[in-house]
């Protein structure tokens, strides 16, 4: 930027020469009560830089005239203290700083590898993954408020690309006039197309800003890839109750305290809220907000609040049951192959909200896991099914996912596969040499002639070539040769408690999958 060239006074908006700004701000401050009788409405830099128009400033002609008919000096706290009154008590309480926050231990608490990161004063762009209102706006403040640098919240829903670039504009400008960087909190960054995220690369890859973006969805299917390898990700647990329950109690103490008086709820009233949040502190705090607001006109008893929460969540959080424990009783109902149960739970998932490309993807997991070599045609069926379910969506998607989950309770069980991967992770985690052991060399390539004449590919016996392709020739490597992982031999106990009831069950399930095989 040369001397010559003009820039807009933060004071009055007048173009003035770069190398007569000082001079020019110096003049006004010096002669006051002249400038107030000829300026325009204030402007902050902020909204000089950022485009914003204070249409509530203090020289506006028509707030003056509020003012005048308003005692003079205690109005504006009034309104000021109104305002905050009507924000969301979840917006009111959120925490401020990395002591208040609750959750999370891994990445904010003592030692954790985002506490680190901000006490350096280092933030790299960084994507949040998690589910609702498990802290990932609160964090991403409190990383700009700590870091201080200049804080944009923007939302994939309602911004565009043109906004975008405004913003990239914006930051470019407030780096060099005031070297301070710019983070840019975008939530839901998932609803952008892979083109609305591309316009973030250069801007990430040069560092003229901070991204930090906020996603519901597994970023590996959501996000660009090339945004994705320069962003840090990191994964957000949902909240337990204890911390559900730690929120709950700080709200009310700030609650108490903004109000000066003690604020009490029975105790089972905020077990009661932590249990049926499904670890979201921003249903929980809503929640105590209507507990509180029933507690203005008088008592609130767990009864009444039951009542009132009755009509405002779904299956899941009226019940109690928590939305992993519904997942993992229909899993365990298709693994026991008790398909009444398996569609019972289907039916409670879906008809609760659940999100049916999830139940999908469960599907899919059983049809390895569970069924395996049983049947080898289930998991294309599981994966006709996600993808069925992805084109056509609910309510049509209903019988898709009931057939997928009938099917794969009444097919026969094996987890051969599941079994011995679980093996061979667990012997290359426990022995660092297993991951690190030589190939052998006759089963190496050797797309080269030096590789031919290092040995690689030596002595290889292709199987086709031999009877029934059988040969003598070791695979794995030469250290653990004998080591077998694959349908090892297991002593498997007979349950205790089964009693000709339930082998008459048994007898049942086994009729059905009979009768499955003869309609095919």
């Amino acid at each position: 930027m040369t001397e010559n060239t003009n820039v807009a006074c933060p004071v009055c908006n007048k173009s003035v020469q770069m190398q007569d700004i000082n001079a020019h701000l110096d003049n006004h401050y010096a002669s006051p009560s002249k400038f107030r009788e000829k300026q325009k409405p204030s402007r902050s830099v902020q909204d000089v830089l950022y485009g914003k128009t204070n249409t509530h400033s203090v020289s506006s002609p028509k707030v003056r005239k509020v003012d005048e008919t308003l005692p003079s000096e205690q109005t504006p706290k009034r309104i000021k203290s109104i305002k905050k009154d009507v924000r969301p008590l979840a917006e009111r309480v959120r925490p401020k700083t990395l002591d208040d926050y609750v959750g999370q231990e891994s990445l904010v608490g003592k030692g954790g590898i985002i506490r680190n990161l901000i006490e350096r004063d280092e933030c790299p762009s960084m994507i949040l993954w998690g589910n609702s209102g498990v802290g990932k706006t609160t964090l991403a403040r409190i990383i700009a408020k700590t870091t201080g640098a200049h804080f944009l919240e923007v939302s994939a829903t309602s911004a565009s690309v043109s906004d975008c670039r405004k913003i990239f504009e914006e930051s470019q400008n407030l780096l060099r006039l005031t070297g301070k960087k710019t983070i840019v909190f975008l939530d839901e960054v998932h609803r952008f197309n892979r083109a609305q995220q591309d316009i973030f690369l250069p801007m990430v890859e040069k560092g003229l800003i901070t991204l930090i973006g906020a996603t519901t969805e597994n970023p590996s299917f959501r996000l660009n890839s090339a945004l994705l390898s320069r962003c840090s990700v990191f994964t957000f647990n949902v909240l337990d109750k204890d911390n559900v329950l730690s929120i709950l109690r700080r709200a009310m103490q700030i609650e108490s305290e903004r109000k000066e008086r003690k604020l009490e709820l029975d105790e089972s009233i905020l077990q009661h809220i932590s249990a049926i949040c499904d670890g979201d502190a921003r249903v929980a705090l809503n929640c105590l907000e209507i507990a509180l607001g029933m507690l203005e006109g008088g008592s609130v008893s767990l009864p009444d609040l039951k009542k009132k929460f009755a009509r405002s969540f779904s299956v899941y959080d009226s019940t109690g049951d928590a939305h992993y424990d519904t997942i993992s009783a229909f899993h365990k109902s298709i693994r026991g192959s008790d398909v009444d149960a398996a569609l019972y739970y289907l039916c409670r998932m879906l008809e609760s909200g659940e999100d049916p490309l999830y139940v999908a993807r469960r599907m899919v997991r059983i049809a390895s896991e569970d069924v395996g070599l049983g049947d080898n045609s289930l998991l294309p069926l599981a994966s006709a099914a996600f993808t069925a379910t992805q084109q056509i969506g609910m309510p049509e998607a209903d019988v898709v996912l009931a057939h997928c989950a009938a099917a794969l309770a009444l097919a026969p069980k094996n987890v051969d596969v599941y079994r011995a991967y679980k093996r061979v992770k667990s012997f290359v985690a426990s022995d660092p040499e297993a991951g690190r052991a030589q190939i052998p060399m006759h089963l190496r390539n050797a797309p080269t002639k030096l590789m031919k004449e290092l040995g690689y590919n030596k002595g290889y016996k292709y199987n086709p070539d031999y009877k029934d392709g059988r040969v003598k020739q070791d695979y794995l490597p030469k250290p653990m040769k004998d080591k077998r992982f694959f349908r090892i031999p297991m002593d498997l106990p007979v349950d205790p408690d089964l009693d000709a009831d339930e082998s008459s069950v048994t007898e049942l399930q086994e009729e059905r999958r009979t009768e499955k095989r003869n309609d095919n």
